[in-house]
């Protein structure tokens, strides 16, 4: 399947506003950008290499690998000061580096730009393999100790010792902007963080009760629809004797066997998962990495939950998964739990599930958590309790639950979840977002301000500026470059 972004828990490949770019023929590539403000079609960035301390926390380690990073240079101006694009899970994509409103803002300020690819992720191999004693070297706090290193060397071997360095990053990567100003003040003198859950937490029903506001934004009866649906396809699953049909509306790649808990959850999940990524990222002008679906708004799937020549709700449930299914090539839908168990526990680079999966898994296992589970009525669907990720963890990794709930915690007890004491950071948030239920909307203090921005979805501040682009989003992009500039002053 194709690189899709979607939720943090990845299936086949996760990613939050992870950089990533599919390979266009010359043609095409150039027709599919013509009609978007701000994007730069220049020479084909390359890839460069940083040597890279393996563990930062073992001074007796004296291990380095090669971690990839890209550079942009255009806009530099002598004194200016220096932009730091932070990778997060899934390769960095050079397409960032000629494109995004953070161009716009170093054009106009004369800024150096690099990204850094995020250690596991992409290019950037530390191990020979992924196997679980291996991912012990994967957390936000050696990805952080990565980029005060690379920003050390830089500074250094470039001159830009006595310049001021911003932050920049999307969800995950937003949170790891955030915690690098808070954990290196002394390196990085601002950061933008968009889209970041900074509260780590096991259980996130939240994220479907704003998944449930998204789609009734735009049509109140949409949510309804799909919880009839998904109670239908609930109660079906009870009877074997409806496996045929199930496999036949769906277009499954196989008959849907339902042996234990975890068949049907997974079955569940994957289906909801089509409502779950149009609403993260509805309207988000994401054409330039190359992201297939775009097209496919809430307004499309609440106008197939409403149309009642299609069935009842259960029919127009399969109606959207076979426009999904579609818009992403798929010959058919591959629902077995025990492939998904194979691909997650395959440890080689070359496996299925080494693009992502299998590192922010264990990421979620070990640090975040995440899970958008059903366990809130506030919902539009069944079928996925918390218990589901949590055997995951174990089967995966042999992470317990009470180390998944000891590791999240500490993680908050670290970074300090919500509770954030420092200077120079802003947080935009999307409201359609289901991920600002973890984020920052509110002022912490006048030098730790929230920009809530009604209407957009996921890390929308961050894309290329379009004509069609909404009131509310073209001010909050103002308003970054405002603090940016009023904090180039201080």
């Amino acid at each position: 399947m194709v690189f899709q972004a979607r939720k943090l828990v990845f299936r086949e490949v996760t990613v939050f506003c992870v950089f990533f770019l599919f390979v266009f023929g010359e043609g095409r590539y150039t027709k599919l950008f013509n009609n978007v403000r701000g994007v730069r079609l220049n020479a084909e960035v390359e890839e460069q290499w940083f040597t890279q301390k393996l563990d930062h926390f073992n001074g007796a380690d004296t291990r380095v690998w090669k971690q990839r990073y890209f550079v942009n240079e255009t806009f530099y101006n002598p004194g200016g000061p220096v932009f730091l694009m932070i990778g997060g899970e899934g390769p960095a994509s050079p397409a960032w580096m000629q494109n995004g409103i953070w161009l716009t803002y170093a054009e106009k300020l004369g800024a150096i730009c690099f990204m850094l690819e995020h250690r596991f992720y992409g290019k950037s191999h530390p191990t020979p393999d992924l196997s679980n004693d291996n991912l012990r070297l994967l957390s936000s706090r050696q990805a952080l100790a990565d980029l005060a290193h690379f920003r050390t060397m830089m500074a250094k071997t470039r001159g830009l010792s006595n310049r001021q360095w911003v932050a920049f990053g999307g969800s995950y990567p937003g949170s790891l902007a955030a915690w690098f100003r808070l954990k290196y003040p002394h390196l990085v003198h601002a950061s933008v963080a968009t889209s970041a859950p900074v509260y780590a937490t096991v259980n996130f029903p939240e994220y479907l009760e704003v998944v449930w506001r998204s789609l009734a934004s735009g049509n109140p009866a949409c949510p309804t629809m799909v919880k009839k649906a998904s109670d239908i396809l609930v109660a079906r699953l009870k009877d074997p004797k409806s496996y045929d049909n199930i496999t036949k509306d769906f277009n499954l790649c196989s008959k849907l066997q339902i042996e234990t808990e975890m068949d049907s959850a997974y079955f569940l999940e994957t289906l909801a998962g089509n409502f779950m990524d149009v609403v993260q990222y509805n309207e988000d002008n994401r054409a330039f990495e190359g992201t297939l679906g775009t097209n496919i708004t809430i307004k499309v799937l609440c106008d197939v939950m409403a149309d009642a020549s299609l069935g009842d709700p259960y029919a127009r449930y399969a109606a959207v998964a076979r426009i999904m299914m579609d818009t992403f090539s798929m010959k058919c839908l591959d629902v077995s739990y025990n492939n998904y168990r194979q691909d997650m526990t395959n440890s080689s680079w070359d496996g299925p599930a080494a693009g992502g999966g299998r590192q922010w898994v264990y990421q979620t296992c070990t640090e975040f958590g995440f899970y958008q589970s059903t366990d809130s009525p506030n919902q539009p669907f069944t079928g996925f309790p918390l218990q589901y990720f949590v055997k995951q963890c174990a089967e995966f990794y042999n992470v317990s639950a009470e180390q998944l709930i000891d590791a999240v915690a500490q993680t908050n007890e670290y970074f300090g979840g919500y509770d954030i004491y420092t200077t120079r950071i802003v947080f935009p948030n999307g409201s359609i977002d289901p991920w600002h239920a973890l984020g920052i909307t509110e002022d912490i203090s006048p030098d730790l301000p929230a920009i809530f921005i009604k209407g957009t979805a996921h890390c929308a501040n961050m894309y290329p500026e379009r004509s069609q682009d909404p009131l509310q989003l073209v001010l909050a992009r103002d308003h970054i470059f405002q603090l940016l500039q009023q904090w180039m002053k201080s």
